[in-house]
């Protein structure tokens, strides 16, 4: 612009400025810290407040809506690789040079067979499993030879784990109510049970249908894989290896059914004995153990127990107090079997047996508890006699316990109404196991 004079500004501080750090800093008002956002957390009261309700009620929602099946289960993976996958040589028992000439592989394997126990299908729902045990029919008086051999029964009791009485007594009583004059009842020990007043009146009562034997492993082994075999001495407190063990070798010896001594038999085992079986552990089909042998049949020097023995010998010793030589065994024995084209033994289904092994909704009611007050049970089973629950158990074939040898049945419970009163009312009857029965 004319006639005015222009300065440039200085582009930086000239030397005599004064050192701008030699100031101090302003101060900082201290509330400007209380203004900045920090996260604020529930507090412990007010979360259990609001959302364990809301969790209780989507849960209660949810078990409304949808039907849960839980079942949770450890195994070992090595175990399982071990013990269950490898299916090794079976012995070669069902070989024609090595069957016993006393068995006869074509009817027993290959026969005609009048009854179907295999339902295809598990049966869990409703009473589906009860209403299947119904399509297989007593057999009539007719059907049975009067001099026909008599169909031997199994059972053992340790006398070192508890004394025999009348809780014990009940499994005797359901025999001899059940099943039909051609039948024998053998108790097996491991110590002589002679001198026990309540067995000694039903060897009088029954003479030639009732025996009492101590159970000699090693003389029962003779002719077997296990003959000298030093797994013979295995047992534990609970009776298991050595129970299965005796199990297995009676069986093989003498032929016939074996019942555990828990057990209570509802029906004449007669349509059955076509078959060679075990039973199925429950209606959860544990892929580890789906087998039971509370309650099985074999006839006398059975190929099927000559290759349970080999695989007893050739497997790793069993654990204490478990299912090894039980229904782990049959699992194994069974894939071996089908692996080299042999038919199978069968497998009753689970409420033939063990009808408390199930749902909440299917399962017969606790025998220990005394009966709802309601008189109803699920699923329609009532109270009364002639009712829903009466007629299951006319068609299932026994009510296994698992030794719950503590407990008393609630006196008018269904098991004192529809089972131990009847078993009474059968034994007082006359004229049963009377003459015309064959001794053999």
């Amino acid at each position: 612009m004319s006639g005015v004079a222009y300065t440039p500004l200085p582009t930086h501080a000239p030397e005599s400025s004064p050192d701008l750090h030699a100031y101090p800093p302003p101060k900082r008002n201290h509330h400007f810290y209380t203004h900045r956002w920090r996260p604020r957390w529930p507090r412990p009261r007010s979360c259990l407040k609001y959302t364990a309700p809301a969790v209780l009620l989507v849960l209660l929602l949810s078990y409304l809506t949808w039907e849960p099946h839980i079942e949770i289960a450890f195994y070992l993976r090595s175990w399982i690789r071990q013990e269950i996958e490898p299916l090794t040589p079976l012995r070669g028992c069902f070989k024609p040079e090595q069957v016993s000439p006393i068995y006869n592989v074509s009817e027993r394997l290959y026969g005609p067979k009048f009854t179907e126990v295999h339902a295809g299908m598990s049966m869990r729902l409703g009473l589906d499993c009860y209403d299947f045990a119904g399509t297989i029919r007593p057999l009539s008086p007719s059907a049975l030879a009067r001099d026909r051999p008599r169909t031997n029964y199994h059972t053992y009791w340790r006398t070192d784990l508890a004394p025999f009485g009348e809780r014990q007594e009940y499994t005797l009583k359901s025999f001899f109510a059940t099943q039909n004059p051609h039948s024998r009842l053998i108790m097996w020990s491991n110590g002589d049970l002679s001198g026990n007043a309540l067995l000694a009146s039903y060897v009088a009562r029954y003479p030639d249908a009732f025996e009492l034997r101590v159970a000699d492993v090693h003389a029962l082994s003779r002719g077997t894989p296990l003959e000298n075999s030093p797994l013979l001495s295995s047992r534990d407190e609970k009776a298991w290896l050595d129970g299965d063990l005796v199990r297995l070798l009676v069986v093989w010896r003498d032929g016939g059914v074996w019942v555990d001594m828990d057990t209570l038999l509802t029906r004449d085992l007669t349509p059955l004995l076509e078959h060679e079986f075990v039973t199925q552990w429950d209606c959860y089909d544990k892929i580890y153990q789906p087998l039971n042998g509370a309650l099985m049949h074999f006839h006398q020097h059975s190929p099927y127990l000559c290759e349970a023995f080999h695989l007893m010998t050739t497997s790793t010793p069993p654990r204490s107090s478990s299912s090894d030589w039980g229904s782990i065994l049959y699992l194994r024995l069974w894939r071996r079997l089908v692996a080299e084209g042999i038919p199978p033994f069968k497998i009753l289904p689970f409420c033939f047996s063990d009808g408390h092994a199930c749902r909440l909704d299917n399962r017969l009611p606790d025998p220990f508890e005394p009966d709802p007050s309601d008189g109803h049970w699920t699923s329609g089973l009532t109270r009364a006699d002639g009712g829903g629950l009466d007629r299951k158990l006319s068609n299932v074939f026994a009510v296994h316990l698992h030794n719950r040898w503590e407990k008393n049945f609630p006196a008018g419970g269904w098991v004192d109404r529809l089972l131990l009163r009847r078993y009474e009312n059968k034994l007082a009857e006359e004229g049963s196991w009377q003459v015309g029965v064959s001794k053999a």
